[in-house]
């Protein structure tokens, strides 16, 4: 993987993390908020990390996870900006037993 960092932004192989210092600010809160569930709030400390310009490596290594997994946060950052960082809903599995027999 081609990496290219600047003082403004890191450069993946046509991604950019590139945060304003409100989008910093904003981040910091969200990784704060009691609210937010610690998934999300790792994912925003993955960005936020690439936004500072460190690498991949140490990004991993700092939030325990795959150097992939620190390629997939930033992949969807960049593609779907916060709304990326929160979990999708997954659909639920099949019922053991149907409705009708229950019934």
């Amino acid at each position: 993987m081609i990496q290219f960092v600047s003082s403004e932004a890191l450069w993946i192989v046509g991604q950019c993390v590139n945060l304003s210092s409100e989008q910093t600010v904003e981040f910091r809160a969200l990784m704060a908020d009691r609210h937010v569930t610690a998934d999300v709030a790792l994912r925003a400390r993955i960005v936020l990390w690439a936004g500072e310009g460190r690498r991949r490596k140490d990004i991993a290594e700092l939030a325990g996870v795959s150097a992939r997994t620190v390629d997939r946060t930033r992949t969807r950052y960049t593609e779907h900006g916060l709304a990326g960082l929160v979990e999708k809903k997954r659909g639920g599995g099949k019922d053991q037993v149907p409705p009708q027999t229950r019934g």
